[in-house]
């Protein structure tokens, strides 16, 4: 009867064991391999103040205007035909245009593809109101002067040109095109060469390549 409870109790204290140190193998395990480590939290984005909202949202709208600005722009100087009807738009010595130019390369230094923040985002805005309101100035000087600095003669070889580009421009004839293109080409080198009408060098490459026989642009 001794020999079978020592045995029992032997029994039992062989599981005891096996059980503690399993438990420590257990414990050791998860002490060096913890589990998957969580994700850090997002970072709370900044809330921007109403005024900072208001200041981006205004470059937004001030960038926007001067990308329709330089369009404008950009189509004028490179229609032979936009130009010979406002000469003055193209002409530096002519005071509206000239602040005009001026305006606008500002804006165009300060322009950026991305929001750059304040100060630099209110300067731009400013600058482009600067440069549109000096464009709409410009503009009205050119419609007001025309061709009005030219002599009788000079003036009837820009209307004579103007309509040789019209008909170019209209005309479903190949050699017809070419033709007026040509002549037109000709008649406005004489009063570039006397100084008296300056072609931007977009509209010169537009009327060079028509009178290659190139179709121009739209």
């Amino acid at each position: 009867m001794v020999t079978v409870v020592a045995v029992v109790f032997q029994l039992l204290s062989f599981a005891l064991l096996v059980l503690a140190v399993v438990g420590a193998y257990r414990r050791l395990r998860a002490d060096r391999d913890p589990g998957p480590v969580p994700a850090p939290e997002p970072a709370a984005r900044p809330v921007l103040s109403s005024e900072a909202v208001a200041a981006e949202q205004a470059w937004r709208r001030a960038r926007a205007e001067f990308q329709r600005l330089r369009a404008e722009f950009a189509a004028h100087e490179a229609d032979p035909l936009a130009v010979l009807r406002r000469p003055a738009l193209s002409d530096t010595t002519v005071a509206a245009t000239a602040r005009f130019v001026d305006s606008f390369a500002e804006a165009q230094a300060l322009d950026t593809d991305g929001y750059p923040g304040e100060p630099h985002a209110g300067t731009h805005v400013r600058a482009v109101d600067a440069a549109r309101r000096a464009w709409t100035a410009a503009v009205d000087a050119a419609d007001r002067i025309r061709l009005a600095g030219l002599d009788p003669e000079e003036r009837r070889t820009v209307e004579r040109v103007v309509k040789l580009l019209t008909t170019a421009r209209d005309s479903d004839s190949g050699p017809e095109r070419l033709a007026a293109y040509g002549r037109a080409r000709v008649e406005l080198d004489r009063l570039e060469r006397a100084g008296r009408v300056h072609l931007p060098r977009p509209a010169r490459a537009r009327l060079d390549a028509a009178a290659r026989g190139e179709l121009p642009g739209p």
